[in-house]
């Protein structure tokens, strides 16, 4: 019988060692020596699975892998230094000059410069689609489109995208779907199941869910993978044997904290959709989200971010800010501590207003990755700031 996700998550580990050790030990070292000169040829010609270099492989960082491969129902992985860091490996590893992306419109600011600002240079292009428009999708497509890319949930509108109907058109036209899956975990939804070739993580945020370590991950399709990991090897973007420990342990706690998470920010979201200084709300469990059925569809609940917008505009939003005491004003997210942010001035600040507004980022959108403080306390600084403003 196939075992729990949270089961896999606490017992997935490499081979104890000969002290026997109920926890897995830290591997930090740079490199791994071998027993004899036939050996060391015969690990160098990848005759043999072993490990040679912490560049490109470790037992912390393969244990990390492996739980992460479990958990999404993929067939293989590679760890990276940060979130972005996989986010580029990937693309770079898959896309040729002269190849061509099409991406929702509603990404991560960090990768939406790197489509705008790194990868021409390289003459890769990309296109952008409204998330919510997939059956105009066909308009977009090039005859150099290789890769289909999207986050779902979104950053920072938290709004959904139907990835059964992504994998279907990414079939039906033979293009490689990517997508981030860094809002939701593995724990919420495995974008595989409907279609997905390969999913990216940041473990900066949920996974290691305590603001400690940078982390990212690809995991998905074993030859896409297998490009992915020949290219890291080369220039050398791996995440490092301690910070893979820290979030191969940190995954034993991922499915109680998300439950945590999603408790309080529903409790969140629908305090302020009834708050009289509130222009709307958005967030994926919500009934009164737009895509709340698909939401339901895809999601095992919506998630630690919400998003609103305060009536009066920027300068509301930072009397707001100003008047926040316990929630930590940060760019980050998925941490035990509540966090409120400004996508506007940070986040997407690279953006043009225009684009901001494509993405639906207003000036008085405010992002909260709700923690796991008691609900009544982080409701209570959120109402009291909405108080002053």
């Amino acid at each position: 019988m196939k075992r729990k996700f949270e089961t896999e998550a606490i017992r997935t580990q490499i081979k104890r060692t000969e002290f026997l050790e109920h926890s897995s030990p830290l591997y930090l070292t740079s490199s791994f020596v071998f027993e004899d000169a036939e050996d060391m040829r015969a690990s160098f010609a990848e005759e043999k699975d072993r490990n040679i270099y912490s560049r490109y492989s470790n037992p912390n960082s393969s244990e990390f892998i492996e739980k992460v491969c479990k958990m999404e129902g993929a067939e293989d992985g590679f760890a990276f230094a940060s979130g972005m860091s996989a986010v580029f490996s990937t693309f770079a590893a898959l896309l040729d000059s002269g190849d061509h992306i099409l991406s929702a419109r509603s990404i991560f600011g960090s990768t939406h410069s790197l489509f705008t600002q790194i990868f021409p240079k390289w003459n890769i292009t990309h296109s952008y689609f409204p998330f919510d428009e997939l059956d105009k999708l066909e308009e977009f497509v090039q005859p150099n489109t290789k890769v289909l890319y999207a986050e779902s949930p979104t950053n920072p509108g938290v709004d959904i995208l139907d990835l059964e109907a992504l994998g279907k058109f990414a079939k039906k036209h033979h293009l490689i779907l990517i997508i981030d899956n860094c809002f939701a975990t593995p724990y919420l939804q495995q974008p595989i199941k409907f279609g997905a070739d390969l999913v990216i993580h940041s473990g900066t945020k949920l996974m290691d869910g305590q603001g400690r370590v940078l982390g990212g991950l690809t995991v998905g399709n074993k030859e896409l993978v297998d490009k992915i990991y020949r290219h890291a090897r080369i220039t050398g973007p791996a995440l490092s044997p301690f910070n893979a420990w820290v979030l191969s342990k940190s995954l034993e706690t991922l499915g109680v904290r998300v439950d945590r998470h999603c408790s309080n920010a529903l409790k969140v979201a629908e305090e302020l959709e009834i708050h009289p200084k509130i222009n709307w709300v958005k967030y994926p469990f919500l009934k009164s989200h737009p895509q709340f059925e698909l939401a339901k569809k895809q999601m095992k609940a919506g998630g630690c971010v919400l998003s609103f917008e305060i009536k009066g505009g920027l300068a509301a939003g930072r009397k707001f800010f100003n008047s926040i005491s316990l929630l930590s004003l940060s760019a980050n997210l998925g941490d035990t501590r509540s966090i409120v942010t400004h996508p506007a001035s940070t986040t997407h600040s690279k953006l043009s207003p225009k684009e901001r507004a494509d993405c639906g980022i207003s000036d008085g959108m405010v992002r909260i990755s709700v923690g796991l403080e008691h609900i009544d306390d982080i409701l209570e600084d959120i109402l009291k700031a909405l108080g002053e403003v």
